[in-house]
């Protein structure tokens, strides 16, 4: 009496072994010729022979896991790759293989930016304009001049806070300390972001020391640094008839600078900067206009 066929063998006859095989080695010889590699040559990098690559690709090849891994290491490319993955396309494996080479402190940045401009809430992110940057960049000149001549309201998160509060900023911090006033900023920028009309927006610009709080304004609008020079931010704050910037004034100048220079990795994040030093409000608004252009669709 014949013997049974083994589980294996019924779960993997060899018409699928030799199916694999084959798209094993299409995968190969197709990724060595993207790299204009010889066969030669992809043998010398993968040290593995001459003739196992020729049965490899010809799909003869019993496939070592270790030999392949080789192959995949010098095509760069990942094992699963060459099992023939028709699942995923070759946009895919270029994005993937793109990100697996990107240094770790790069690779946070790269996908949140992918999630924030590729992402479901794309479309309703451009119709919210975000002025970010320290006091004295010009956020509420500006902010609400382009409001204005969008047609759009315009919103300042720091007297959204207040009116939540029922207080003002400096009591608000008196009362809470920093972590009351940062939850209250958290909740009001929430607020605003549920709504879907068009808005021009400022915040604090201490917002960006808030992770979670930065990283909600800018996958939920379309984000603009102003920047100018320390001493044009402690000018025009003094211009505003606070003189408070004046007290002990070399060392708040030096204060500023040092923040700025911290936070600007931060800022950074941002869609585009504008740089408004130097710059007469007409001057900077015209420079706002040309850089959101027709990204943004207020």
């Amino acid at each position: 009496m014949n013997a049974a066929p083994s589980p294996v063998t019924e779960l993997r006859p060899a018409a699928e072994d030799m199916k694999l095989l084959a798209e094993i080695g299409r995968q190969v010889r197709q990724a060595r010729e993207r790299r204009g590699l010889t066969r030669k040559a992809l043998s010398q990098e993968a040290q593995v022979s001459e003739r196992y690559l020729a049965q490899l690709e010809a799909g003869e090849a019993n496939a070592s896991v270790l030999l392949l891994r080789n192959v995949a290491t010098a095509l760069e490319m990942r094992i699963t790759e060459l099992l023939g993955d028709r699942e995923t396309s070759a946009e895919q494996r270029v994005i993937r293989r793109f990100l697996d080479q990107l240094p770790a402190h790069r690779l946070e940045d790269v996908i949140f930016k992918l999630m924030r401009d590729f992402g479901p809430e794309e479309s309703a992110r451009r119709r919210r304009i975000a002025l970010v940057g320290l006091r004295g960049a010009g956020k509420s000149t500006l902010g609400a001049a382009l409001a204005k001549e969008r047609g759009v309201g315009f919103v300042e998160l720091d007297h959204e806070i207040e009116r939540e509060a029922g207080i003002s900023l400096s009591e608000i911090f008196m009362l809470y300390g920093q972590a009351g006033y940062r939850r209250i900023e958290r909740r009001c920028l929430e607020a605003i972001l549920q709504s879907k009309d068009p808005v021009v927006l400022t915040v604090g610009g201490g917002i960006v020391s808030e992770l979670d709080t930065y990283n909600l304004l800018l996958t939920h609008c379309f984000t603009v640094w102003l920047r100018a020079q320390p001493d044009e931010h402690m000018a025009r704050v003094m211009a505003q008839g606070d003189f408070r910037p004046m007290q002990g004034s070399a060392e708040a100048m030096e204060d500023l600078r040092r923040i700025l220079e911290a936070r600007e990795p931060l800022y950074r994040k941002t869609d585009v900067t504008v740089d408004t030093a130097g710059e007469t409000p007409e001057q900077s608004l015209r420079k706002l206009r040309r850089a959101i252009g027709d990204v943004a669709t207020l």
